[in-house]
């Protein structure tokens, strides 16, 4: 059993506010991770407790994006179950195998798959709110969605926005129904990461319940902004987030 971590009373209310603002980028272009890890990472929580805190935050902001977007009709809970499951696999494994594992390769790796995103994002004709037609079916996206979701729960960075640009372009949907249905597999692998952190002690609940609700507070703004503005919201910042987060891979690198 890991030993308990305490943090001064003034970090839960600060935090909180950190997570409004992740939990609205989250929930329009993915990527709330860039904004709450490295503030989460200047504290005295050692790594491990700051990924399994983070994914408990996430998971709350997350849940709050999927309602909205549920609500907005965007995606149906019944259809989208199978890939759901399957991505939930996919979390399961890749939070198990990074117990085990280096990450080092992924930090070279995601910076190229991000600015691909970033150019595609820019570039591509079919990253509007008109639905195309896709290159493959539900069935066919599922491995696509196990390998996104693997990824998620082994590294992270990004996944929103490799969900988001696959489902578009492989799936043909539409900029704003492809962030619904990312929102609904995001939160069934974060879900998944958080079983696999919870259960081995690497996550502060309370600290996470408390970010969670500024993440869902974010969540909700940042859906309501992404579901009645749509792809002239959800593009441009798609395209800031993955370059940001490329720079502050980058930035890993020689930190």
């Amino acid at each position: 059993m890991l030993d308990p971590v305490t943090l001064d009373l003034w970090f839960y209310p600060a935090l909180t506010c950190v997570a409004v603002v992740s939990g609205f980028v989250d929930a329009v272009a993915g990527g709330g991770g860039l904004v709450m890890m490295p503030v989460l990472l200047s504290t005295p929580l050692p790594p491990h407790v700051v990924l399994g805190t983070n994914k408990v935050q996430s998971m709350c902001g997350t849940s709050m994006a999927t309602w909205r977007y549920h609500r907005a009709g965007l995606f149906s809970f019944r259809k989208s179950a199978p890939t759901a499951a399957i991505v939930f696999a996919g979390a399961l494994c890749g939070s198990l195998a990074i117990q085990h594992l280096s990450a080092d390769i992924l930090k070279i790796v995601v910076p190229v798959l991000l600015i691909a995103v970033a150019l595609y994002t820019v570039l591509s004709p079919t990253m509007t709110d008109d639905d195309k037609k896709g290159h493959l079916t539900e069935k066919g996206y599922m491995p696509v969605g196990a390998g996104v979701a693997f990824y998620d729960g082994f590294f992270g960075p990004g996944a929103g926005q490799f969900f988001a640009t696959t489902l578009v372009g492989l799936r043909g949907l539409g900029l704003t129904r492809a962030t619904g249905l990312t929102k609904y597999l995001n939160v069934t692998s974060n879900i998944a990461s958080v079983i696999v952190f919870t259960t081995g002690g690497q996550a502060m609940w309370a600290l996470g319940l408390c970010m969670g609700a500024g993440a869902m507070t974010g969540a909700w703004i940042g859906s309501h902004y992404a579901t009645k503005f749509g792809a002239r919201v959800i593009r441009p910042l798609l395209v800031v987030v993955s370059i940001g987060l490329t720079v502050r891979l980058i930035w890993g690198w020689f930190a």
